[in-house]
């Protein structure tokens, strides 16, 4: 699929995002080992977060789906039963690297498996604290899906991890609830804390101190009734498009504006961007509000260290958006972003320069000047959700029409996104 992207006069109104993908993921796993119904509101729409209802499915749980509302009748820590067939994660690390660690604890055998690009990317940080466990798991030449993992009796760690990665961390936290005693996981900078949120609205018992988390196993988790709250990390887009389009005025309404993730917004008003929160609450112990938009010149910035991790989903935008600041944007200790969904750091720059941008490709970051203009043309997706969805945003202030190629990878998170930019792209 081609999306043709005109400029625009104005980026303005109000919206309502899909639930964030994070906590639609979490919620769905938990639920699956919880006992009763849980009934989650305003579940994500991305086709990663329908792989784990997939997956939760194909383990013997009844998943009801309507709309964006859905039902998961759990069955317990041990109601999980052998799939019929490999499961398929389909494009999310989110699924492979989470579900491994409830899957590490099953009396089964299972394999599980993802799309070409999720085939590529590897899973090595999970492996080793769930061996540490005394799980019995596998990976094609030692780090990448599928993933062949045979349940094992598992032992509680103190993991110290060397990377910030949500991921790994809810990994190891979902394996300890199967381990009789505490297990902890240690990051060198806290990442967003999702994870240990909804365990807790679950009922686990579940405890921080700075940077370690702790969990105690088999614990009585029971289903609840939670709303999701709209994903920050889609609304980025759009937050930066009003940033960037002259005139622009918009509002995001029920935005997840939980601290471990709203370092986008404290970036963002740090570089002079008009931005304000309005009826900030909390609901099933993750922070909503409302977001107020305004189009705002921009000083520039540097990403780095704990502020790379915290930001590490909305890089590609911001790099967009750094061409048109008045010193540009340099980022620098995101090597993770080389293996997400593509090389981010690569396709982000040939997509720039494709602009007309100058752009510097770092080995662990990139660099753009500012004061930048952003030429039409035609840029590739090359099958990543984020990257079509930042040049789209870019494309609204180049001085002509644009071409989005493979344009229909946002439905990896963001089916909605091109009819949502249409509505408030005032031509």
């Amino acid at each position: 699929m081609q999306q043709k992207i005109s400029p625009a006069v104005s980026v303005s109104g109000g919206i309502t995002l899909p639930g964030d993908k994070s906590i639609s993921h979490r919620y769905a796993m938990i639920a699956s080992i919880s006992d009763g119904e849980t009934r989650i509101h305003n579940y994500s729409t991305g086709a990663d977060c329908h792989s784990t209802l997939g997956c939760v499915r194909a383990l013997g749980i009844d998943v009801e789906i309507s709309g964006t509302d859905v039902v998961v009748r759990g069955k317990g820590l041990d109601g999980l039963r052998a799939p019929a067939a490999d499961l398929d994660a389909g494009n999310s690390g989110s699924t492979i690297r989470m579900l491994s660690g409830i899957l590490a604890a099953q009396p089964f055998h299972t394999r599980i498996f993802g799309d070409e690009s999720l085939s590529r990317r590897p899973m090595a940080r999970i492996m080793t604290p769930l061996q540490q466990m005394g799980a019995r798991i596998s990976a094609r030449d030692g780090k990448f899906p599928p993933l062949e993992i045979t349940g094992s009796l598992l032992q509680p760690i103190d993991y110290v991890s060397p990377v910030a990665s949500a991921q790994v961390k809810t990994c190891v936290l979902f394996a300890g609830l199967f381990a009789e005693g505490t297990t902890s996981v240690t990051e060198p900078v806290r990442s967003r804390d999702h994870s240990e949120i909804a365990l807790r609205e679950f009922g686990a018992d579940v405890t921080v101190d700075r940077e370690k988390v702790s969990i105690a196993g088999r614990p009585h988790l029971t289903g609840r009734e939670l709303t999701v709250p709209s994903d920050l990390s889609s609304a980025a887009f759009f937050i930066c498009a009003a940033l960037m389009v002259p005139g622009s005025s918009l509002a995001i309404r029920g935005v997840g504006l939980n601290p471990t993730r709203s370092a986008l917004l404290d970036f963002l008003i740090g570089m002079g961007a008009d931005i304000k929160i309005l009826d900030l609450e909390s609901r099933g112990g993750e922070l909503v509000g409302e977001i107020l938009i305004r189009h705002s010149p921009l000083a520039g910035g540097v990403i780095e260290k704990g502020l790379t991790a915290a930001l590490i989903d909305e890089i590609p935008v911001l790099a967009v958006l750094g061409a048109v600041t008045e010193r540009g944007l340099t980022v620098r200790d995101a090597g993770e972003l080389r293996i997400k969904e593509t090389d981010r750091i690569q396709t982000v720059v040939e997509n720039l320069r494709r602009m007309g941008v100058a752009a510097e490709e770092l080995p662990d970051g990139l660099s753009v000047p500012g004061k930048q203009r952003l030429k039409a043309g035609e840029f590739d997706s090359f099958g990543d959700h984020r990257i079509a969805m930042a040049f789209a945003v870019g494309a609204l202030i180049a001085d002509g029409d644009s071409m989005i190629r493979e344009a229909d990878a946002a439905s990896v998170s963001f089916p909605e996104f091109w009819n949502t930019l249409g509505q408030i792209t005032r031509k």
